[in-house]
C-alpha cells in the first residue's frame, strides 16, 4: 500500500501517536507525516504511506490554515494555557478596535521567536529538551509569513479571541498569540488550535484514527488513500 492518509488528528495525541496508528492498523513500516501538530492541536495531519514518504518534503512547503482561540491577560512558559503561568495582566481598556488593528499589523512577511517548548532543533538537540532541563537560550528570530489573519470572534468579557490565519511553513501560532498579547500590553496564549488545511489537504479530505481502523477493518482503507500521481498532478 502506498499513498496519503489525511487524519483529523485528536487532542492529547501527538503526531508521532498518529503515525503509530496507521502503521499498525495498515502494516506498512515506512509511515510518515508532514507538518507537526502540537499533541493539545486538533486537525489536518497528512500521513504518508510507503514510496509516498519520499514526497513528504513538496508536500510541507505549502501554506497552512488555522483556527485558533486566544486567551488574552495571560502568560505562560510554553505560550498556551496547558504551560505554568508566569504572569497575570489586566485587560482593561483594550477595545475590539485595538485587537484587530494589532491582528492586521502581523499580517505579512514578520520575523517571529520560536517557543522554547517545541521541536525545533538547536545543536542536535530539541528547544523543549532544554526547556525541561531549565536551560534558556538565545533564539534568534525567523522569518515566516502571514498570508492572512482574520478576526472572526471577540469576547472581552471572557478574555477570548478566535481568528484564523493562514501562514507559511514554519509559523508558531502560540507565538503568534505570545507576540499579538505583548503588542496589546496585556499578554496571550493559545487557548485551542485546529488546524483546517494543510497545502491542498482540507478537513473535509481527512478521517479519524477510529474510521481508519474500521476501514482497514472493513476491506475499504485502499478508498480512503489519496494516490501519489494524483497529489502530483498539479506540480510541473
Amino acid at each position: 500500500m502506498e499513498g496519503i492518509l489525511v487524519i483529523n488528528k485528536p487532542q492529547e495525541w501527538t503526531s508521532h501517536d498518529c503515525v503509530a496508528v496507521c502503521r499498525r492498523a495498515t502494516g506498512v513500516k515506512r509511515v510518515g507525516h508532514g507538518g507537526t501538530l502540537d499533541p493539545m492541536a486538533e486537525g489536518v495531519l497528512p500521513v504518508f504511506i510507503g514510496r509516498a514518504t519520499r514526497i513528504m518534503e513538496y508536500m510541507d512547503l505549502g501554506c497552512k490554515t488555522y483556527r485558533c482561540c486566544m486567551r488574552l491577560g495571560i502568560v505562560t512558559d510554553t505560550e498556551d494555557i496547558w504551560g505554568e503561568v508566569l504572569e497575570e495582566r489586566s485587560t482593561e481598556g483594550i477595545t475590539e478596535d485595538q485587537i484587530r488593528q494589532t491582528a492586521e499589523s502581523f499580517c505579512g512577511d514578520i520575523l517571529q521567536k520560536p517557543p522554547m517548548y517545541s521541536a525545533l532543533k538547536i545543536k542536535g538537540r530539541k528547544l523543549y529538551e532544554y526547556a525541561r532541563q531549565g536551560i534558556t537560550l538565545d533564539i534568534q528570530p525567523r522569518p515566516v509569513r502571514i498570508e492572512n489573519l482574520e478576526i472572526e470572534e471577540i469576547d472581552l468579557k471572557r478574555k477570548e479571541v478566535v481568528f484564523e490565519v493562514t501562514c507559511s511553513k514554519g509559523t508558531y501560532i502560540r507565538s503568534l498569540c505570545r507576540d499579538m498579547g505583548e503588542k496589546l500590553g496585556c499578554g496571550a496564549a493559545m487557548e485551542t488550535l485546529l488546524r483546517t488545511k494543510v497545502g491542498r489537504f482540507t478537513l473535509d479530505d481527512a478521517i479519524t484514527l477510529a474510521q481508519t481502523e474500521e476501514a482497514v477493518k472493513n476491506g475499504k482503507i485502499e478508498s480512503k488513500v489519496l494516490g501519489i500521481e494524483e497529489i502530483l498532478a498539479e506540480y510541473p
